[in-house]
């Protein structure tokens, strides 16, 4: 049994989703003190966290930030933040989706089995290896030349995409249909930032223009 974990301060909407989940065979785990929750998440383990942005006393982006840092766990923003920017800025920071309120059960529903299918990977091996690079994916790191860095969850996305298509040329609409699912919300901007972001912790490692830009056509590794 998948658990999520939620992170809401409005008794009546946690509820509601820890009864939406439980009636789909899913574990919740309901937090009400909003202390440490970086902590509470890694102690937990969950499968997936909805996140809400609006806690008491808590920048939600900020904590989406702190929680990514020490997690790979699926991040579902579930926020009555409707603006394109929080939107964008949350999934830049890690955010696996972004679920405004008042939300449509079925689609609620039906995004967290997308995201928890995207990110579960129970057939996926736990590390890939091309190009002289090692990447954990349950870790988040890349090793190279006896050194090793954290990356973020877009970033290993984007790293394990052209790692498993090591050789190909790998467009940008690839791969954003393989980060996010081809949601219209992500723009060709958010890919170049995390592009430029994974570059620049690959080339901690040495590895300078490891992933090579075609022009018109994508990124090749």
């Amino acid at each position: 049994m998948q658990k999520i974990m939620i992170i809401e301060d409005e008794p009546a909407v946690r509820e509601e989703l820890a009864f939406l989940l439980e009636n789909e065979g899913y574990l919740p785990e309901v937090v009400t003190e909003f202390q440490n929750i970086p902590q509470k998440v890694r102690e937990s383990a969950p499968d997936l966290v909805l996140l809400d942005l609006g806690l008491p006393g808590q920048d939600g982006l900020s904590l989406c930030t702190a929680i990514r840092r020490e997690s790979m766990i699926p991040i579902v923003i579930v926020t009555s933040r409707d603006s394109t920017l929080d939107e964008l800025k949350a999934l830049s920071l890690g955010g696996d989706d972004y679920i405004t309120k008042p939300y449509n059960i079925p689609v609620l529903l039906a995004r967290i089995r997308t995201v928890l299918r995207r990110s579960g990977g129970k057939g996926e091996a736990e590390v890939l290896e091309a190009a002289g690079m090692k990447l954990e994916l349950a870790r988040g790191t890349v090793t190279a030349g006896g050194k090793t860095v954290e990356i973020s969850r877009n970033e290993l996305k984007i790293l394990a995409y052209l790692m498993r298509h090591a050789g190909e040329i790998v467009s940008r609409a690839d791969l954003i249909d393989a980060l996010w699912d081809s949601q219209i919300y992500i723009d060709d901007n958010t890919l170049s930032v995390n592009m430029t972001r994974l570059r620049g912790r690959l080339e901690e490692l040495g590895m300078t223009n490891i992933i090579q830009t075609r022009r018109g056509m994508g990124y090749q590794l």
